[in-house]
């Protein structure tokens, strides 16, 4: 059920009105002299994507196919 509210009872209790959007989910018509003039919804929540999350935060240096020249290579990395 959708609530309705006057204009000036929402500037004066607006922090109070947008907890009850939040918590409840429900959402307030403003209106002022009886037309509706605004809406507070509640903000639609969404997990975020497992996919492609970390993108952008690898860099590759050198090339990384090639395998090592020699096993000198090998043992300096010892």
């Amino acid at each position: 059920m959708v609530r309705t509210m006057p204009a000036g009872d929402f500037k004066a209790r607006c922090l109070q009105v947008m907890e009850e959007v939040r918590k409840g989910r429900r959402e307030v018509i403003i209106t002022k002299r009886g037309v509706p003039v605004a809406k507070l919804v509640p903000v639609e929540t969404t997990e975020p994507d497992i996919f492609d999350c970390m993108a952008g935060t690898v860099r590759m240096v050198g090339d990384v196919v090639a395998p090592a020249a020699s096993a000198d290579d090998w043992d300096a990395l010892t």
